[in-house]
Order: C-alpha cells, then structure tokens, then sequence
C-alpha cells in the first residue's frame, strides 16, 4: 500500500510539473494583437519616438507621439542627436526568443518603448545631480533610447562624449562596445602577447572587440566575409581569415582566446584551435531560433566540461558607467574607432531594424533625431 501511494504522489507531482512547464510555455508564446495608441496624459508635451505594442515584424513599429519625460531629482534629461540599433532591439521587437518575454513581458510589451544606445545633449538636469549640466554633450543607455528625448540616473549608464567622435559615433559604442569590452577584458582577460581570434569580426560587437583586444596588446585575428577583409584589417587586425574559403577550425593555428559573436561551429571544432588552457567566450549566435536555439553552445560546453581543459563560457554585458567612460578613454586616445555602415532616420527604424537582422552590418547601424 505505501508502495502504491508514493507512485500516486510521484505521478501526481509530474501531472503538476507537466502542466505548469506547459502553462508556462504557452503564455511565454501567446503573442497578443496590437493595440490602439492611448492619448497623451494631460498637460504632457509630446515628442516623436518609437514604440511596438505588440509582437512581431518590424512592421509593428510605429513612429508617433509620446509624452516628453520630465526628470526626476536624480536624472539627467537629454536631446537625443542619435541612437543605434542592436540585435538586443529587435529580439524585443519580435519577442523572440521566447525566453525575452520573461523580461519584456507575456503577449504584448509592457513597455512599448524601443531601443537602448544614445548620444545627445545634457537638456535639464535634476537638483541633486552634480555629474552633468545644461549643455554637456553625452552618451550612454536607457531603455527607451529611440525617440527625441530620453531621461538617465546619473548613477546608471551615462557618460561624457569625448570631443572627437560624432554623436552618431557615440551612440554606436554602449551595448556593443560593453559587451566586447567586457568579454575581451574581464571574461577572457586577454593579455599582451596571446593570440586571440574574434569570430564575427566585421559585425558591430565584433569590430570592437578587435580594436580593444588589440589595445590589450595581442595578437588579433578576425574571421569575416570576402568583403569585410579590408574593414578589418583597418581596425588593426593582425590576421584575417575569410570563412568563405577557409575554415579556421580545420586550420594548423591554436589560439589563447577566441571571441565568438555568431557560434557558427561546434564545441569540439572551437576546442580543436584553442591552446590547452585556452578559453571560449560566445557572445552572440547566429543560431537564435523561438526557444533555447542560442544555448545550443553552452549546453554543448557544459556537458563536455568535466572532460577537457580549456574554459568555454557565456556572456550579457552589464551596463555601467564605469566602463562608459573607459570606452570614452579608449575613443579619445584613438585606440578604438566606432565603425558605422548605415544610418537611418528615427522615422525609418523598422528598415534600419530589417537591415540589422539581415545579418551583414558591417559595424553598426545608426540612427539619426531630427
């Protein structure tokens, strides 16, 4: 008899957790239809931006009307001059995959605003903010970025625009330029003198990660297409290989660190070409999919673990503005170069988001705010 209940609780609690992993995977897919715009709160003065209430194509976005933010005694309130556009803007845009409607939220965008890069001018600031004034010209990230005006903690990700870049320049470097940052300097810990291979070289997370692993001091080597070979080897690349007519993998070179930005092998192919101490840091795929496509890797990785040496990982940027103002640094000492391939008005951001998601940017694509 106690036999008998226990496998009636057991199968009882896999009922449950069936059910709940199936309630969940249905609202995390539902997409909601798109709804009608609200009217401006009263007494607000409106601004151009770009919103999606719904899921879906960059055929959701809509240009129109918001309110203009006001802010707070610990913000800063800038005039958005230019913004850029990331993979990370259009994942939120279609809600895929579905894992982003954890943060964005089930079947339709809790907050319909879009985009996160910026650069502009210091408009108002609020009474306890000492970092910036009226007139500065800065860069950074804040939800929201892709529209005339846009409010920032002064804590949070806000940063000096150093003199020698353009606003569209600037507004380029944030996710991007953090993210390779971060990878390059504080995953991997590059260091003078290894060999470091960047997989994706030419794209916008890419073409950073060349430029600062060679500031690093090492020894660079970029993967791209036929026609990026050039762009790349400008960035200061030591090496580069196209993978149209070669495969890295299969390849007599072993390297220290490889950066990937598109996961286009497997874990044994990358272990293939790594030192024996050497270290894996993905960034991005190419490989997306609806559900878990892009941790195709990372699973991979981490069931091998146990049985090889060198370190495979993966990695979100954090957006701080600590490292803002090092990339600011880096900019003003003309050691990295923001590569921009297109800009767009704010008003076409749907094709600026349908050129990214193409994949073939070379560096970024920006935007420009009339």
């Amino acid at each position: 008899m106690l036999v008998k209940l226990r496998y009636k609780i057991l199968g009882a609690i896999v009922v449950l957790v069936g059910a709940g992993v199936l309630a969940l995977a249905l609202a995390m897919s539902y997409t909601a239809p798109c709804g009608a715009a609200a009217p401006l709160p009263a007494g607000s003065t409106p601004m151009k931006g770009i919103v999606h209430r719904c899921y879906g194509s960059p055929d959701v976005i809509r240009y129109e009307d918001i309110a203009k933010p006001a802010p707070a005694d610990d913000e800063v309130l800038v005039r958005v001059h230019a913004a850029s556009v990331n993979p990370l803007d259009w994942h939120y845009v279609e809600g895929t995959p579905y894992l982003v409607r954890i943060d964005a939220g089930f079947g339709k965008p809790e907050n319909p605003r879009l985009g996160v890069d910026f650069a502009g001018t210091v408009e108002a600031v609020g009474r306890n903010v000492k970092r910036f004034k009226p007139g500065d010209e800065v860069f950074g990230a804040r939800t929201g970025a892709f529209a005339e005006y846009v409010t920032v903690r002064e804590e949070r990700a806000i940063t000096l625009k150093p003199g020698n870049v353009t606003f569209e320049q600037a507004a380029s470097v944030p996710i991007a330029a953090l993210t390779a940052l971060q990878a390059v300097r504080d995953k991997a810990h590059v260091k003078a003198g290894q060999k470091v291979l960047i997989n994706g070289a030419s794209g916008g997370v890419g073409t950073f990660a060349v430029q600062i692993a060679k500031s690093l001091g090492a020894e660079v080597t970029g993967v791209c297409s036929t026609r990026n070979l050039e762009l790349v080897r400008s960035l200061g690349a030591d090496h580069v290989i196209d993978y149209t007519r070669e495969d890295f993998t299969k390849a007599a070179e072993r390297y220290d660190v490889i950066i990937d930005t598109v996961g286009t092998h497997s874990v044994p192919d990358y272990r293939r070409v790594l030192t024996p101490a050497g270290q894996y840091v993905m960034i991005g795929s190419a490989t997306i999919g609806r559900w878990f496509g892009w941790l195709e890797i990372p699973v991979e990785a981490w069931i091998l673990s146990p049985f090889m040496s060198q370190k495979f990982g993966m990695m979100l940027a954090e957006l701080n503005k600590e490292d803002l103002a090092v990339l600011g640094d880096l900019m003003q000492s003309g050691k990295v170069t923001p590569s921009i391939d297109r800009t767009y008005k704010l008003r076409d951001t749907a094709e600026a988001l349908r050129y990214l998601e193409k994949g073939h940017a070379r560096g970024k694509v920006v935007l420009t705010v009339e």
